[in-house]
């Protein structure tokens, strides 16, 4: 069974930083992509930024302000700078992974339970 356990949520005035962290935990062979999705309040799910080997990528609302890294096997961190009232959400870890599986090896998408940021002077 796969876990993902977040921190680093919290309230932060605007102009604030903050830092996400997500590890995970389980019966995993290999992760190959690890990213943070968010739901603010009345929207739909996005994608915040992701991180696959090397490649890295960013919705166009957090790029300059939000950096993503791979801090070693299964931990995703997330840096928040210069937040804005509307990063306001509940903030999804989320790993696309290979796990064994009996004994087949099947590749799956596991989210975190959520972490609240809370944006607001």
């Amino acid at each position: 069974q796969v876990q993902l356990v977040e921190s680093g949520g919290g309230l932060v005035h605007p102009g604030g930083s903050l830092t996400l962290s997500c590890t995970a935990s389980g019966s995993i062979f290999s992760i190959h992509t690890m990213g943070w999705y968010r739901r603010a309040p009345g929207k739909q799910r996005e994608l915040v930024a992701d991180i696959s080997g090397a490649s890295t990528s960013y919705a166009e609302s957090v790029k300059g302000r939000f950096t993503i890294s791979r801090d070693n096997a299964k931990t995703v961190t997330l840096q928040m700078t210069s937040l804005l009232p509307e990063d306001t959400a509940v903030y999804y870890c989320m790993i696309e992974a290979t796990v064994l599986t009996g004994y087949n090896y099947d590749e799956y998408n596991y989210w975190g339970q959520g972490t609240q940021v809370t944006v607001s002077s």
